[in-house]
């Protein structure tokens, strides 16, 4: 048993790894500004849910209120950090640029600052596939370039990588940076494609597709990743100086207690199909509103994740059929459609 701090508890992902956890039987705590980006009644539900947990407590304030931050930390003393909160959405970030700098940039300087004091074992940081920018080359690995983001939201999210790498290697801080591919599942945030596909299908409204349907993601169903994050936890980035055998593949810096891992379904699916398939799960036609690419977006994502099997034995294998089945089936269940 750990004590685990996580940062977003309230958000999407936040939410399931802190309840994944929770049943590991893991003392959590969590840290959330439940902003009105999205639904705040949507975020309360699930902090109300992990509130049931005798094993979770829960701080509501902003990662930019330094001092709330270093005082629920330093009382909660946790082993390890996981730092999942940030202002999400790519297309949110066209038109929203400061709320980027000063929640992922600033706020992630707090909460490296705070593991640098606390001395945690561990501090595992979200990124994203966002970062791998303009990279035509397929699938991404982590060893990948990423000087190309190509958005304010990918550049805070490269930022906070650089960062977190100058903070392992100065104070030997260990560090594991993971790089998420398009995740959907239950209790979702309804600013994403899937989320709101399902909404516009069984109300009948048209739904929005970019680049006249020709793009191409790696679909990652939330529990999958939860699960490769858990498994994650234990397995800190050792110093330069404490190495064995290299793993092929791996990502760690060649100066810090470093490593970047993507955690991906490791396919990329052509969006048309994936409307398809909602439309089988929900059983009715979707009305399609084919637009030009959005600026910022890429035409595909698709990740390779060998190295977070090499290092957990785990590889990341829902179909997509079922984990979107489970979504449909919350959505009715939770809006009773």
């Amino acid at each position: 048993m750990q004590k685990i701090f996580i940062t977003g508890t309230a958000g999407f992902i936040g939410f399931h790894l802190a309840r994944h956890l929770l049943a590991a039987g893991h003392r959590i705590h969590g840290y959330d500004g439940i902003t009105s980006y999205y639904d705040v009644t949507l975020k309360q539900k699930r902090h109300g849910i992990l509130l049931q947990s005798p094993g979770f407590t829960a701080t509501e304030a902003m990662l930019e209120d330094l001092a709330t931050l270093d005082r629920v930390a330093d009382d909660f003393a946790p082993d390890v950090i996981i730092h999942l909160a940030a202002q999400a959405g790519v297309r949110h970030s066209l038109t929203h640029p400061r709320s980027y700098i000063e929640t992922n940039f600033v706020g992630s300087f707090n909460v490296l600052e705070a593991a640098k004091r606390l001395g945690v074992k561990h501090l595992l940081i979200a990124s994203t596939s966002s970062v791998y920018g303009a990279n035509p080359e397929m699938p991404f690995h982590e060893t990948d370039r990423t000087d190309a983001p190509l958005t304010v939201y990918a550049a805070t999210k490269k930022a906070v990588e650089a960062l977190a790498h100058s903070h392992a290697h100065l104070w030997g801080l260990p560090v594991t940076l993971f790089r998420f591919f398009t995740v959907y599942g239950s209790w979702g945030r309804p600013d994403l494609a899937y989320f709101k596909f399902v909404d516009a299908i069984l109300h009948g409204r048209p739904i929005d597709v970019y680049n006249h349907g020709e793009l191409w993601r790696d679909f990652t169903d939330v529990q999958d990743l939860v699960e490769g994050v858990a498994r994650l936890v234990p397995l800190a980035p050792p110093a330069p100086t404490a190495r064995g055998t290299a793993l092929e593949g791996d990502s760690l810096s060649a100066v810090a207690p470093y490593r970047i891992v993507n955690i991906g379904n490791s396919d990329k699916v052509h969006l048309m199909e994936f409307i398809r398939t909602l439309e089988e799960l929900v059983g009715r036609k979707a009305v399609c509103n084919f637009l030009p690419m959005q600026p910022g977006d890429v035409p595909a994502t698709w990740a390779d994740c060998a190295l977070l099997e090499r290092l957990t034995g785990f590889r990341p294998n829902t179909d997509l059929r079922t984990g979107l089945a489970r979504f449909v089936d919350w959505y009715r269940d939770y809006y009773r459609v």
